[in-house]
């Protein structure tokens, strides 16, 4: 097994209880103590994690969407790949039977043992600081996800999020239009009284400026929680 510290420098996290960390990489077929009760841990904090960090980066997405979206994060075939990025397999403590087999490749072990891992993080430390380890291992496949469809209506997206906090709806102003009849651009202020925002949308059309305005209007308060 190669050195443990190479895989904490490869988290960006020191353990302080090495001894979970030991737990976290002991698969069941070594024996009684292993990382089973670990990898239970870890799956329910990796799917808090990613669902939270769904629901701010796509304030327009449905319920249906981000369960599409996290469903294919933290699936075995994802998290066995972020395990093979960390060389998690080097660091794997087999029984015999796994070892001759090559259970230190297998898609269903690597995951296994990434959730455990997590979920000793997450004993060794609190939400947070799990948080700051588990959002750069999926980063590029957060970055990566496709929200097209949950672009669809921002606007009324954005009338729904404030009628729902009973809040005033917003108001759209048009700003400039500029260019040729064949290739206008439009500025569009939304405009909201509470919380206090002003965002500017641009596009091809007066519809298109002000879908695009509302859109960063509720991505804004979204994120911020307002």
């Amino acid at each position: 097994m190669s050195d443990p510290a190479r895989l904490q420098r490869a988290l960006s996290y020191e353990f302080s209880d090495t001894g979970l960390l030991a737990l976290a990489l002991a698969h069941r077929s070594v024996g009684k103590h292993n990382n089973e009760r670990l990898e239970f841990l870890g799956d329910s904090i990796v799917n808090h994690i990613i669902a939270e960090a769904l629901y701010r980066k796509f304030p327009l997405a449905d319920e249906g969407e981000m369960s599409r979206m996290r469903a294919a994060l933290v699936k075995g075939d994802t998290l066995a790949e972020v395990a093979v990025e960390i060389e998690l397999g080097e660091y794997l403590k087999l029984g015999q039977g796994e070892r001759k087999s090559g259970g230190y490749r297998r898609s269903s072990i690597l995951a296994d043992a990434l959730e455990a891992v997590i979920g000793a993080i997450l004993l060794d430390s609190d939400v947070e600081r799990c948080r700051e380890v588990v959002l750069p291992l999926f980063g590029s496949r957060l970055d990566d996800l496709d929200q097209s469809p949950t672009q669809k209506d921002a606007k009324t997206a954005l009338q729904e999020f404030l009628q729902g906090r009973h809040l005033p709806l917003p108001v759209y102003e048009l700003l400039t239009t500029d260019g040729a009849d064949h290739e206008l651009a439009f500025r569009v202020n939304c405009v909201l009284k509470k919380p206090a925002l002003t965002i500017v949308g641009e596009g091809g059309s007066r519809r298109k400026a002000e879908q695009a305005a509302a859109f960063q209007a509720l991505k804004r308060i979204s994120t911020d929680g307002k």
